[in-house]
């Protein structure tokens, strides 16, 4: 492991983002592709993770709070989650810092379930997981689960489109063990794992 990657402690303060570089949006887009075999041995550093995670759900307007991905009446119900050989962390936009939530390599409830499960997910080194809590709209309960939903597409859109722009491989997912992701991320029962993207680089 690099000395810029990322490893178990309580707190990790990420490096400030870079908010330039990587190709131009068109270009991004043309290239954007889903990859499924990643290098294990290639640690994401610590700037280019930061870089990853306030293009995901980052805070854009500091004076206003508003993040880089819209969401229905600026609800910001959606949460970034952190998962490598390490521990699951929560990404928390205020601080650009990693919080621990549970120590251990959890990345195989990512990869999903004992009936179904995509082991290339563990040679990814980190894999974000967007949870969204439907709680935060007043509306609905099946509104609000759909509109919660498509706010985590927004983010998984940004994720997918920063990995093209900057030489990173990802692949965007619904298969994972929710069940088992709520009990190790402490999640509440208003909120749900949505998508999840494991990130790296192609092998």
């Amino acid at each position: 492991m690099s000395a810029n990657s990322i490893s178990a402690q309580d707190n990790i303060q990420l490096p400030s983002p870079i908010r330039e570089g990587g190709m131009p949006l068109s270009e991004a887009l043309s290239s954007r592709h889903s990859t499924r075999e990643f290098d294990p041995s290639k640690p994401v550093d610590k700037q280019l993770l930061s870089n990853l995670l306030w293009s995901a759900n980052g805070i854009n307007r500091p004076s206003s709070g508003h993040r880089t991905n819209p969401t229905a009446l600026n609800s910001q119900e959606i949460d970034v989650y952190l998962i490598d050989k390490s521990g699951a962390y929560l990404y928390d936009a205020t601080s650009n810092s990693l919080l621990l939530i549970a120590e251990g390599d959890h990345r195989g409830l990512v990869a999903g379930t004992a009936d179904f499960s995509q082991d290339f997910v563990n040679d990814a080194p980190i894999s974000l997981v967007i949870v969204g809590d439907y709680s935060k709209f007043d509306r609905d309960p099946d509104q609000a689960m759909l509109t919660t939903m498509c706010d985590a597409g927004i983010v998984c859109q940004n994720i997918n489109l920063f990995c093209s722009a900057n030489g990173l491989a990802t692949v965007p997912r619904m298969t994972m063990d929710t069940a088992g992701l709520a009990k190790v991320l402490k999640l509440k029962p208003t909120q749900r794992a949505i998508l999840n993207n494991p990130v790296g680089y192609a092998r």
